[in-house]
């Protein structure tokens, strides 16, 4: 339908030229070729010129169809919030080029006079998109400090709904599921297309511990999204400008003004100092596990030796580390032991201890 429609167009302009410039061409040809005065030779032109375009009409569909395919399939992997500010960059370049059209178009020289405006409005058009898409991040960060401030003012009257934006290791953590059917995570959970991508090269990968992983990420999903009561949101979208799945979830939570909900340590500080808010579901375990305070004391198992001389390591039922200094002896056995001090990071905690009877003894 589209290539008929084409056509047509293209027989319609190429008779219009040719009933245009027909006379003319004829004029031309006669005072080459002296053959006499030929009557209605607009007419001819005009048959003459929408047979030639309707034969150059293949050639030249084929050229704007793919052209016109292509965009089409480039703006519709684009997210809609780039197409938006490319589109309003794309339209203040176009205003400023309407502006400096006037005087450009009064310069003396003929030629220049004609083409530079054209020249100009291209040239404009192409940087405010390239402006408007390349800076949107700064552009809702400057419309975002005015809502955030009514946001404040209207905290008592109004509930702000966050997304949540889960990464790929949260979600093969598999917690984030039993977390959701708590209730204690409110809002949209947020899963972007790059990441069920990543999780999907996981589950098709050779090595068979990565495979379960990955399928194990994927079933977490359908039973968050078929089980919970949580509302769960795909973005089909991408920056394909950047490459690291850390760094687009980073660029979308910006976007979004999201939290980003990760186990990653090192995706966690990156968030920090990009001023990211984050949601570290080891933080919230260690929030949760029972307070251990130095002087108390334990009765533990020691499991295995420690990486010094001497200690052995045992493990709350919650799977903290105990690391008992002197421990190496007790490897198999209960002990009861006294905490010494307590380690908690991002990546977890870590309790050391050493046996109460080496405490009688000193």
């Amino acid at each position: 339908m589209v290539r008929r429609i084409g056509k047509i167009f293209f027989v319609l302009v190429g008779g219009g030229l040719g009933y245009q410039y027909g006379a003319d061409l004829f004029s031309l040809l006669n005072q080459l070729l002296n053959f006499g005065e030929i009557a209605g030779t607009q007419y001819i032109g005009a048959v003459l010129g929408a047979i030639l375009f309707f034969f150059l009409a293949n050639w030249l569909l084929d050229y704007i169809l793919r052209v016109i395919r292509w965009g089409e399939e480039t703006l519709v992997k684009m997210p809609i919030v780039d197409v938006m500010f490319g589109a309003m960059g794309l339209i203040s370049g176009l205003i400023v080029a309407f502006l400096l059209f006037l005087p450009i178009s009064k310069i003396p020289i003929p030629v220049i006079g004609d083409l530079l405006p054209l020249v100009v409005s291209g040239l404009l058009g192409y940087l405010g998109f390239q402006v408007g898409f390349r800076k949107r991040d700064e552009i809702m960060a400057v419309f975002s400090i005015g809502r955030k401030d009514r946001k404040k003012d209207n905290s008592s009257t109004t509930t702000n709904v966050e997304n949540k934006i889960l990464d790929t290791s949260v979600i093969i953590d598999g917690r984030i599921a039993d977390i959701c059917r708590t209730g204690f995570l409110e809002g949209v959970l947020v899963i972007p297309g790059f990441v069920l991508e990543e999780l999907q090269h996981i589950a098709d990968s050779s090595d068979v511990l990565k495979r379960n992983r990955g399928r194990r990420g994927l079933d977490i999903l359908n039973k968050i999204q078929k089980e919970m009561k949580v509302k769960v949101q795909i973005w089909e979208g991408d920056f394909e400008e950047v490459s690291e799945v850390d760094s687009k979830l980073i660029k979308l939570a910006k976007v979004m003004n999201g939290k980003v909900v990760t186990n990653d340590f090192n995706l966690n500080k990156v968030c920090e100092l990009q001023g990211v808010s984050v949601l570290n579901i080891n933080d919230l375990a260690n929030a949760v596990k029972p307070v251990v305070l130095p002087g108390e004391e334990m009765n533990v198992q020691v499991i295995k030796d420690g990486k010094e001389h001497g200690q052995g390591v045992a493990y709350l039922d919650d799977g903290t580390m105990i690391v008992v200094e002197g421990g190496r002896e007790y490897i198999g056995n209960e002990v009861d032991v006294l905490v010494t001090s307590v380690l908690q990071t991002s990546a977890g905690r870590m309790i050391f201890a050493k046996p109460k009877l080496l405490e009688k003894a000193l």
